[in-house]
């Protein structure tokens, strides 16, 4: 019997049934499979020239980074390192979609100069390298860290509206200049002497430590500021210090102090005077307490403002955020070796407590 053919396909009645097709007769289920593959390699095929299209037009977005002194100084790898992480959350991939260059030199003018040749759409800065990037002539958005006056020294125009191509986080609310004192007093009160070591070329820091020195009489303290650059200043200035009993130390995070706190610390051991810095890496590295906000997590958040300029925002009009948040830290084995007692009352109040 001659097989049977039909103009139009037929539906399949059931798997296996026979069914007449343009061509004759056909197993229903193994045709219907083959049509389903047919299809699914067919849409498949379409949607790969949109892929490789969607992954040819992603542009590679580029910023840069201005942090130092050097890439090898305390905490910096652990702030740039949020910074990415930060990025990362918010879908900035570096080497992905996002090209990062690095400068660390901050005090160096050459270094601003050769990173804004590079034409970065954002830059982010610490302190010391703000002054040679305003200096340079073009001017990129800039969201900076750690900066202690950003109105006095002329950055921005206000905390709430900036004005110009700069905007990011303070790194101290000069209100708080007498709690390093204060702590001091807790800890050691027959201090009766304070010693404010700092770098003058961080913009703002003058300020802070004369605002520190000016509340010392109420605390019953006799306190002075030193400009200190290197070693040797820091050395020099601790060794006078140690000449009377009774001394403290308060220690800002500046350049040229950061990269010699082993020498600080070494110092301050040798002569048993009680110092306080502003980081928790001031402790964790053998100092004896600490009091400020995160540094770290600032960098973190500094990477929100570089999503909102790659995204279209002006800097000028993202307010200046200061921190919310302070934390201290105390090392109690730096403590023991100094031959103080904490007391509970202050031991309640610290964030941590390094044994």
């Amino acid at each position: 019997m001659a097989l049977a053919r039909c103009k139009i396909p037929q539906r399949v009645v059931s798997w296996g049934s026979e069914v007449c097709y343009p061509f004759g007769l056909k197993h229903g289920r193994h045709w219907a499979v083959k049509r389903r593959a047919f299809i699914t390699l067919l849409g498949g095929a379409a949607a790969w020239p949109l892929a490789t299209r969607a992954q040819q037009t992603e542009r590679m977005r580029r910023i840069g980074v201005y942090s130092g002194p050097s890439q090898n100084a305390p905490n910096v790898q652990a702030r740039l390192g949020a910074f990415r992480k930060g990025l990362e959350a918010l879908g900035w991939i570096e080497g992905q979609n996002l090209h990062i260059d690095y400068r660390y030199n901050t005090a160096n003018p050459a270094e601003a100069a050769e990173l804004v040749a590079l034409r970065p759409e954002v830059i982010l800065s610490t302190t010391p390298g703000l002054r040679p990037l305003q200096q340079a002539s073009r001017p990129i958005p800039i969201v900076f860290v750690l900066v202690l006056e950003p109105v006095a020294e002329g950055f921005v125009e206000s905390l709430a509206r900036p004005g110009g191509n700069m905007t990011g986080f303070a790194g101290w609310d000069p209100v708080n200049a007498s709690k390093h004192l204060q702590l001091l007093k807790e800890i050691a009160p027959n201090i009766n002497r304070m010693l404010y070591i700092y770098n003058p070329a961080v913009p703002g820091i003058v300020k802070l430590a004369d605002g520190a020195i000016s509340v010392a009489a109420s605390f019953g303290v006799e306190a002075r500021g030193v400009a200190v650059r290197n070693a040797i200043d820091i050395e020099r200035s601790i060794e006078t210090l140690a000449r009377e009993p009774n001394g403290g130390l308060i220690v800002p995070s500046n350049p040229g102090i950061n990269e010699n706190l082993e020498l600080i610390h070494s110092l301050t051991a040798r002569y048993r005077i009680p110092a306080v810095g502003v980081y928790r890496f001031f402790p964790a590295s053998g100092g004896l307490m600490s009091y400020g906000f995160n540094d770290v997590d600032q960098f973190r958040d500094a990477a929100s403002y570089v999503d909102r300029i790659l995204k279209g925002a002006k800097p000028s009009e993202l307010p200046v955020q200061y921190p919310t948040k302070y934390e201290l830290v105390i090392n109690l084995k730096t403590a023991k070796a100094l031959g103080l007692t904490v007391l509970p009352t202050l031991l309640a109040l610290a964030d941590e407590v390094i044994e």
